[in-house]
């Protein structure tokens, strides 16, 4: 360090910095640590956000309470193994869904009597006497039942209704369709799952 002399030629030593109080680096250090913990959170949010729908790996095992009026109980997919199942997401105030109803219960109607094939329905978003009167409507006879909590959609990432996942007989996600599904698409689907 250089001397630096004072104006009337007295040399000048430069003083030393005032001493920080200690809460001053604690209270740094505490908001780093906050900020630091804020952006993990962000970036996991993001990242959740940004995963996109199950398209293959095992299907994300649920509960349904099945509507009384379709013969009530509980159906668990995982108790499904050895059946192909199509799981579709829907609601009464969809339109793609209303347009998509008359093939999913037609399908139904080709496969039930095989016993190696179902079809279920998960009602999300809805109010039980819309979601009822859609049924009586298009003159569903499947299970079908409500997605309390949104807990089936939310483990099946669900973007929108409707949503359809075909789960392979292993329990495995066999073919995810996105939006409407036609009589012929969805039967060729499920042909395919049940050859493997």
């Amino acid at each position: 360090m250089s001397d630096v002399s004072a104006p009337d030629g007295n040399l000048s030593i430069p003083s030393e910095p005032a001493a920080r109080p200690r809460w001053l680096s604690a209270f740094a250090v505490v908001i780093f640590l906050l900020v630091v913990a804020l952006l993990g959170v962000l970036g996991l949010r993001l990242i959740e956000a940004n995963k996109t729908q199950p398209n293959h790996g095992p299907a994300p095992d649920f509960t349904l309470q099945i509507f009384d009026e379709l013969g009530g109980g509980e159906l668990r997919l995982s108790e499904q193994r050895g059946k192909v199942v199509v799981v579709n997401f829907w609601a009464s105030w969809c339109g793609p869904c209303r347009v998509e109803a008359p093939d999913l219960q037609a399908v139904w109607e080709a496969y039930r009597d095989r016993g190696d094939v179902l079809i279920v329905g998960v009602d999300y978003v809805d109010n039980t006497a819309d979601a009822l009167a859609y049924i009586e409507e298009f003159g569903i006879t499947y299970p079908n039942g409500p997605d309390l909590g949104t807990r089936i959609s939310t483990a099946y990432r669900i973007q929108g209704v409707p949503e359809t996942f075909v789960i392979g007989k292993d329990g495995n996600i066999f073919q995810f369709i996105f939006a409407g599904v036609t009589a012929r698409e969805l039967s060729n689907v499920i042909d395919r799952a049940l050859a493997q």
